[in-house]
Formats: C-alpha cells, sequence, structure tokens
C-alpha cells in the first residue's frame, strides 16, 4: 500500500484556528493535556452552582482564541437570537482544546462549538474526568481536498503525496473526502469516523500519503500534489479558496456541536441554550452571512 509519515501533532480541531496562533485547531490533532485560558476569566461559584444554574446570569460560549468565524457566530447568536429565548449569551475566547472542555465540564463556561463528536470523544477518552455531551449539531465545517498544482482530482498524477491530518478524527475525515473524489476506495464496512490509511481497499494511482498537523498542511501545499484540510486554516494562510478543487458534504458525525457540562443539561439555561442553538435564525446566518461564508455552512449544505 501507499507509504505514510507522521509528523507529531501540535495543535487541535478538534481545534484551534489562529491568524497569529500555532494551529489550525484545530492544528494536529492530539488532544493538549495543559492549557492556559486566554481572554476573560469567569470565577467558579463553587460546587454545582454556576451561571448555568442562576437565573439572568451570563451564559458564556467558548471556542479557540483567534477563531473570527466561531467567534462572529457566537455574537450573532448573543444579539440577535438569544434574547428572544430569554437568556444571555456571551462570547470567550480560551487557549486550547483541554481548556476550553475542562471548562465546560466544571461549568465555567455554558457550552463551546469548536469541535465535532468524533473529536469530543476523542477528548473524553483521554480525560475521563471530564462530563460533557454535543447536544445539538450547528454548522458543518468547510473541509476539502486542495491543491495549488491541479485542477481537479482526477489530474493528480500516478504517485502523488497528499497530505491527511495527523489526529485520528481528521484523518478519517480526509479519507472520506479522498473516496468521495474517487481517489481510494474504502474497506467494506469501514466505520467513516475511525478509518486509518490502513483501511484503504484501493490506491490506483498509489497515492503515498503524509500525515501533517493544521498548520503545516496548509504552508506545505506547495510542495504536495494535494492536502485534505480545513477551509478556515487555508483561508487564514491566504490561499485562495480557488485552490480547494473538491469539497463534498462532510457526513454527520463531522459537524460543528453545541457541546454542554453534562451535569447542567436539564438546567433551565441550559435547555434555553440549547434551543437558542436550534433556532431557525442560525441557519440562515450561516447560509447568508459573508463573514463566515465557505468556512462554517449550514447544516442542509450541499
Amino acid at each position: 500500500m501507499s507509504a505514510e509519515t507522521r509528523e507529531p501533532a501540535t495543535d487541535d480541531h478538534g481545534f484551534e484556528l489562529r491568524t497569529r496562533r500555532r494551529w489550525p485547531f484545530v492544528a494536529g490533532g492530539a488532544v493538549v493535556l495543559l492549557g492556559v485560558a486566554a481572554a476573560i476569566v469567569v470565577p467558579r461559584l463553587g460546587g454545582e452552582d454556576t451561571a448555568n444554574t442562576q437565573a439572568g446570569a451570563t451564559l458564556y460560549v467558548a471556542t479557540a482564541e483567534g477563531n473570527a468565524r466561531e467567534q462572529a457566530l457566537i455574537e450573532y447568536v448573543a444579539e440577535e437570537v438569544a434574547p428572544e429565548h430569554g437568556i444571555t449569551v456571551a462570547f470567550k475566547a480560551l487557549a486550547d482544546s483541554n481548556t476550553i472542555n475542562r471548562a465546560v465540564s466544571d461549568g465555567e463556561v455554558a457550552g463551546t462549538i469548536y469541535q465535532h463528536r468524533l473529536w469530543l470523544g476523542q477528548v473524553l477518552q483521554a480525560n475521563p474526568d471530564f462530563r460533557e455531551e454535543a447536544a445539538t449539531p450547528v454548522f458543518r465545517w468547510g473541509f476539502g481536498l486542495w491543491s495549488a498544482k491541479w485542477k481537479t482530482p482526477q489530474e493528480i498524477p500516478q504517485g502523488g503525496t497528499v497530505s491527511l491530518y495527523s489526529d485520528p478524527a481528521n484523518e478519517s475525515q480526509g479519507l472520506f473526502v479522498l473516496q468521495e473524489a474517487g481517489l481510494i476506495t474504502l474497506k467494506p464496512g469501514t466505520d467513516v469516523g475511525s478509518a486509518t490509511v490502513d483501511d484503504i481497499a484501493q490506491n490506483p494511482k498509489d497515492l503515498q500519503f503524509t500525515l501533517l498537523d493544521f498548520g503545516a498542511q496548509s504552508r506545505a501545499l506547495p510542495d504536495l500534489d494535494a492536502a485534505v484540510g480545513y477551509t478556515e486554516y487555508y483561508l487564514a494562510a491566504k490561499i485562495p479558496i480557488e485552490q480547494q478543487i473538491f469539497a463534498p458534504t462532510a457526513p454527520d458525525e463531522f459537524a460543528g456541536q453545541l457541546t454542554i457540562g453534562s451535569r447542567w443539561k436539564d438546567t433551565e439555561n441550559i435547555r434555553a441554550l440549547v434551543a437558542t442553538f436550534q433556532d431557525p435564525k442560525v441557519q440562515e446566518y450561516l447560509a447568508t452571512d459573508p463573514e463566515v461564508q465557505d468556512v462554517l455552512l449550514p447544516l442542509d449544505a450541499r
């Protein structure tokens, strides 16, 4: 089968996208074990008593610092949607995956929208003390096949080098894209959320795979025949959207989720927060606002 090289993951998307940062989030998919909170610090109220349980409290929704599109979505929800559901929502930036998820689990923030179910599963496996769950899908990330050399997947040459992300969840999403593009075939019965290059049954072009983290992949694009990755990282690296040569609709497993702390899922505040992100106005915003175009897509995007 094809050759494979791995570069150590240095960032996480599950995720962290930064123009000034190291990512992308989602960059090298390893779950970060230590992190430092950025921006506002929301004090713990002690025990189970958090903003999640207090009437009229501000409910912070977090994402990775520097992620302008996810911040724009949260701020839109805070200004235009949350008041109709009787709650106050605000944006909070945090530094990395571990910091975000611990803050959600501990009730320091009400939720996050920065990860899909498979990434959340990796986080929970690495941190069994976290008590979190995906409450509702919110959007789909732009994700596709990029090339600075070729205009279509079919032009990628025999023996071409293709990069996938180095974290398991996003490696599998990359393989889904390559299969949809007709470049590979996965073994029958392969789970879309756990596929690796070892699950490739047919590779007629004998593509060679290299696994890179989020930031490294977009930087390496000129030296590759193609790469499969998140639109946000490529646009942040000033790579034109025209170099995205194929972008099928991602499976539901890769939809961005509103993740909440399991201990508070039945509180009035968190039920209202979930209803706020399920409001049809959120999908209308994703479909029409140029600030998130190509990066955050509505759930029914095709």
